[in-house]
């Protein structure tokens, strides 16, 4: 069966307060047949896989570099994340390649890195407003995901993908349950045609403004397994909340395949 996968993207928010109130306050979800990450900070990693040592809540990165070492002042790279307890990075975040023009090559070769290290590469892809508009969407995602995907030293069973639509992203605009779907199903019906029956092992998750007035009729969709939540993740109770709706929905239609 497919294990609900629900992921916080702290982004750029936080201080030692605050991870360690949050990360006590998600003490009420631990018992929840789902699974959960959270993606500090680089500087809170640390503070957070020492709270998270009795958990079953995953850590994880919100970024790398692709290069193992090296005079690359600011950078962090894979084993380092390793070093300090991450068993997942995002990759490809929409802030990413709009604010530091990350490309779908740069993607591949963070995948690779980090694959290569054992970390688990959450693959995030999605459309402008602007791509949607012109009808570009599905266009757009599958070359993000065939760039990297069907790239020779990926392992595609070894990561997760996260449709993120940026126009839905701290925006308030959610995609209708139906949209995500469409986004969803196609990536489905692209994964299976690369890689086969193996398609099947890959989770697919939805970012985009997903908090809990809307979770429980995203995640009713067939292809959608989890979410990538970001403001609803700074808060326990909101966080838990998504979780809970993962969990619901899954006990009423449950779905294929573990997130590991």
């Amino acid at each position: 069966m497919r294990t609900p996968f629900i992921a916080g993207n702290w982004k750029m928010q936080g201080s030692q307060v605050f991870v360690d109130e949050l990360l006590h306050g998600l003490e009420v979800i631990h018992q929840l047949p789902v699974k959960m990450a959270v993606f500090p900070p680089f500087v809170y990693l640390a503070q957070a896989n020492t709270l998270l040592q009795a958990s079953p809540v995953h850590l994880g990165a919100q970024n790398m570099e692709y290069r193992a070492s090296g005079a690359y002042t600011g950078e962090i790279c894979a084993d380092m994340l390793t070093d300090v307890g991450c068993e997942y990075v995002l990759v490809g975040h929409s802030e990413r390649r709009q604010y530091y023009f990350e490309s779908d090559e740069l993607c591949a070769q963070k995948v690779i890195a980090a694959q290569k290290a054992g970390l688990i590469p959450i693959l995030c892809v999605g459309e402008t407003l602007q791509q949607r508009q012109q009808k570009q969407t599905l266009t757009i995602i599958e070359k993000q995901l065939a760039t990297v995907i069907k790239h020779e030293d990926v392992n595609a069973t070894k990561l997760l993908v996260a449709y993120e639509p940026i126009w839905a992203i701290g925006t308030g605009q959610t995609a209708t349950p139906e949209i995500a779907q469409e986004v969803h199903g196609f990536i489905r019906k692209l994964l299976e045609s690369w890689v086969g029956e193996l398609a099947e092992d890959i989770l697919c998750l939805y970012g985009g403004s997903v908090k809990p007035s809307n979770a429980a009729q995203l995640l009713a969709m067939p292809d959608i397994d989890g979410a990538l939540v970001g403001g609803a993740s700074l808060r326990a109770d909101s966080f838990a909340a998504i979780c809970q709706a993962a969990v619901d929905n899954n006990v009423q239609e449950p779905k294929d395949v573990d997130a590991s």
